[in-house]
């Protein structure tokens, strides 16, 4: 199950609702299943089961998910191709399939402002070995994609530096407004640790960690870290970013000494300006620099977030407007903060063993009397178990079916009048009835869903034939309203 909640006026919300302040449901992901997930022999391994997210990011105004299937979901603004075959962000209400990658596993993902970075198998599956591949894909002003040039690419491209054969097999990716960094791992036979950052795209903030406010196009390692420390955990904010190391070192670099905090930070003389090579963070608790139990780090739009102590403690710095630090105040924190986690105490321990303790005698008394209802039902319950099993099946195929031909999930309230009234379902009649009756958001996925599909069909004659096709069944279509019209 799928909530999102905040400003949505482009759509990246995936539920149709232009802002919301409560979390609201995403009910394409409640009713549809993975396309994977209809074949006959992946079916039996998820039998009876629905979509599962397994991963969610969200960018400037586009969010992605992945499934438990790997395969890759995009709303909001979508990078797509114009009439001229230009590049530009498409809106979309609802989640879409990022097809390019079906018959392959998305490992990671992230996205900036504009652009889309994964980490695919090479293979159909992902068993947790070398075999990943980088691809990017979206706008390249600043060559944030990492492929030698700042051209725009409307389909995923592989990025070379990360490639099958490339020595380095990437773990971890993120993106800031403008830039990616990168996680890598050299491949080796003899089980050594080597850990690499890469950062690429604009660098005009010192983002990029390489000492320079250069922006570079090819990833590009960001030697001021030190050669042994094991990266853990990255993320970037609009123009900073920063990193955790398993030992509990975290370093920050980009915007106002890394932090974020853009140019009305409160820093003067010489400690003002942005930090262009990483700059170390103080561990305030311990009077140091090392955190204890790292975890993760998290960037926002202009402040640092930090798990630590193996999730028992957050600490938290940068711009604290909105009260986005958790300190109970809106001041700006140049140093870690501890965040106002409210702590497991003693009397709730008690009160759970207390708990817990009568839980498990009442549940030992009921155990005996459902014994024998569960030998008299188990017959029965195989039997609904088993139609239950190809009811879903069929519930996800046919919500398949009909989000592919009408862009939208199937609805028990809107079943089409055809198949109401007769029992069968007339295609050319609804969809018909779908193109008379679509505003410009539903021709647009129907555009987006049209073009999806041809970039998939690799050979050309076959290419065209579908494009011819389409325009057969168009001028139909046309044709049969004319001779329906009054």
């Amino acid at each position: 199950m799928m909530v999102l909640f905040g400003p949505g006026a482009i759509m990246s919300l995936g539920h149709g609702k232009e802002n919301c302040s409560v979390p609201c449901l995403i009910e394409h992901f409640k009713e549809l299943g993975s396309s994977d997930s209809l074949t006959e022999e992946s079916s039996a391994d998820h039998t009876g089961t629905s979509l599962k997210i397994c991963a969610v990011k969200a960018g400037g105004m586009m969010s992605l998910a992945i499934d438990d299937h790997g395969s890759l979901w995009i709303w909001g603004n979508c990078p797509q191709a114009n009439d001229d075959g230009e590049f530009c962000l498409s809106s979309s209400s609802v989640p879409l399939p990022v097809w390019n990658f079906h018959g392959h596993t998305v490992v990671k993902v992230a996205c900036g402002n504009e652009h889309v970075v994964a980490v695919v198998s090479a293979g159909e599956t992902y068993t947790g070995g070398d075999d990943l591949v980088c691809y990017a894909w979206g706008n390249n002003n600043h060559g944030q994609l990492g492929l030698g040039d700042k051209e725009v690419r409307l389909r995923p491209e592989v990025i070379s530096t990360f490639n099958e054969e490339s020595s380095w097999v990437v773990y971890e990716v993120a993106c800031g407004a403008f830039h990616t960094a990168i996680l890598t791992n050299k491949k080796s036979y003899n089980q050594e640790i080597e850990s690499k950052c890469w950062t690429f795209g604009l660098g005009e903030n010192g983002q990029l960690g390489h000492g320079t406010t250069k922006s570079i196009c090819l990833p590009q390692t960001v030697d001021a870290l030190p050669q042994d420390a094991f990266l853990i955990s990255l993320d970037c904010g609009l123009f900073h970013t920063s990193v955790v190391s398993s030992a509990g070192d975290v370093w920050s670099w980009g915007m106002e000494k890394g932090l974020g905090l853009c140019p009305d930070a409160s820093f003067t003389g010489t400690d003002a300006g942005d930090a262009y090579l990483p700059l170390r963070i103080r561990a305030s608790e311990t009077n140091g620099f090392r955190f204890t139990g790292p975890m993760q780090v998290a960037c926002g739009a202009a402040h640092t977030v930090l798990v630590s102590d193996n999730g028992y403690k957050l600490w938290a710095w940068g711009r604290g407007r909105s009260g986005v630090l958790g300190r109970g105040q809106t001041a700006d924190s140049y140093v870690p903060s501890a965040v106002m986690w409210p702590p497991l105490d003693t009397v709730f321990k008690d009160e759970k063993l207390k708990t817990d303790d009568l839980i498990s005698k009442t549940e030992d008394h009921e155990v005996g009397k459902t014994v024998e209802m569960d030998h008299k039902l188990s017959a029965a319950t195989e039997e609904l178990n088993f139609l239950k099993t190809k009811l879903t099946l069929m519930e996800r195929y046919a919500g398949l079916l009909h989000l592919s031909i009408f862009r939208k999930p199937l609805d028990e309230r809107r079943l089409p009048q055809s198949l109401q009234d007769s029992g069968v379902f007339d295609v050319r009649k609804e969809l018909e009835n779908v193109l008379e009756k679509a505003d410009d958001e539903e021709l647009i996925r129907m555009e987006m869903f049209y073009r999806s599909m041809l970039s998939t069909v690799k050979d050309r004659l076959m290419k065209r034939r579908v494009r011819e096709l389409v325009k057969e069944c168009l001028v139909s279509l046309s044709t049969g309203r004319q001779h329906h019209s009054p």
